[in-house]
């Protein structure tokens, strides 16, 4: 596919136009640093714009450079992140900051592959910060830009597919300005988010709409291709909030893998740990189970204190917590430990965790189940 000059005067400078008065007042637009760049770009990823702000001046205010940020203990910087999800972003972050004062003295790389070579860094993510910030030109190829291509180009075929994709890699360079490359980038990144969006795109007030090719063939819902549904499966999980005098027990989860480094109140997924019986068995009597098996308590009397629904990017939970107590604070080691309640607001947590944090706040600790080890 040709993107000519004409092609790019009816694309570009309608654009960079619109944006001189529509763009959105961002508050890493007014840094336009690379620090602030990247993290802006990171927490953007699969997290809306509304939901970045208040996080992003938090994190900023935590850690206001990048030797702050790689100065900070992991379990810090992941408290700091906690409820924006996806976790191993804001580990990828800390070890990029690590790296980034280990071998480049604190300054960001400001060669392409040397700043793709940083964990969590993608060549869309490095281009914005190099252009962005360092006025160089790189294009970007983020869900906003490749559904406006996609759309503009009236390109019918799956934008995942290699072919595809590396067509919008040239397209998206080909548009680049040589003048003020990084307000188009991110002229093209409000017009994906504002206007060209994945439902209902608002084609009257779009500044390219006259040449698109998607709306002048009646195809703006069915561009781009989208991914065939896929069931989405559900599990049943149990916690166990196990309660001795103002202390809570608390686990770490691995370092590696969904959730990792995050605290939790122990308990597991209802399949795992009764297998091929799960369908049979109640949450409670899951929860007797593990808690015999890992911890070596026998339960005695439970009721279920409160249950919660959350949906990841390839499952729904369903989370069944029980209050439980003891008289005696049983000796474990990592990854658990006992927490005073007071303190527990010092840990990172899962969303879902986080809402059991906050509910234990309003506990009345005069009644619960109880339980003995066996």
């Amino acid at each position: 596919m040709i993107c000519d000059a004409g092609t790019k005067a009816r694309f570009t400078r309608p654009l960079v136009r619109w944006y001189r008065t529509a763009g959105r007042d961002l508050p890493w637009r007014n840094r336009p640093e690379p620090y602030a760049v990247y993290i802006s770009e990171i927490m953007l990823q699969q997290t809306q714009v509304s939901t970045v702000i208040p996080y992003f001046h938090r994190f900023l205010s935590a850690y206001p450079t990048i030797g702050d940020l790689a100065a900070a203990p992991l379990e810090k910087v992941l408290k700091q992140w906690q409820g924006l999800g996806y976790y191993a972003r804001a580990r990828h972050l800390h070890r990029a900051a690590c790296q980034i004062v280990e071998q480049y003295g604190g300054a960001f790389p400001s060669d392409l592959k040397a700043l793709m070579s940083l964990p969590g860094i993608g060549r869309s993510t490095a281009g914005a910060i190099l252009t962005i910030a360092l006025g160089q030109r790189h294009p970007i190829l983020d869900g906003n830009v490749r559904r406006v291509l996609c759309r503009f180009f009236a390109i019918k075929e799956d934008p995942r597919e290699k072919k595809v994709e590396a067509m919008l890699w040239d397209l998206s360079s080909a548009l680049l300005p040589k003048r003020l490359p990084g307000f188009y980038l991110q002229a093209i990144m409000d017009l994906g988010a504002t206007i060209c969006k994945p439902k209902q795109p608002i084609c009257g007030d779009c500044p390219v709409t006259r040449a698109c090719g998607a709306r002048r063939a009646g195809l703006q819902a069915d561009i781009p291709l989208k991914k065939p549904t896929k069931m989405i499966p559900h599990f049943d999980y149990v916690a166990g909030v196990i309660l001795s005098g103002d202390a809570v027990l608390i686990r770490r989860r691995p370092l590696k893998g969904l959730l990792a480094g995050l605290w939790e109140f122990p308990g597991d997924r209802v399949a795992e740990i009764f297998g091929e019986l799960s369908a049979d068995e109640s949450p409670e009597a899951a929860l007797h189970t593990y808690f015999k098996n890992e911890l070596g308590l026998e339960l005695t009397t439970a009721g279920q204190w409160m249950t919660i629904k959350h949906v990841f990017t390839h499952f729904k939970m369903t989370l069944h917590v029980f209050i439980c107590r003891i008289d005696a604070q049983l000796g474990y080691e990592a990854p658990f430990r006992w927490a005073k309640m007071k303190t527990l607001d010092q840990h990172p947590f899962s969303s879902s965790h986080h809402r059991i944090v906050l509910r234990l706040d309003t506990l009345d600790r005069g009644g619960s189940a109880t339980l003995s080890a066996s």
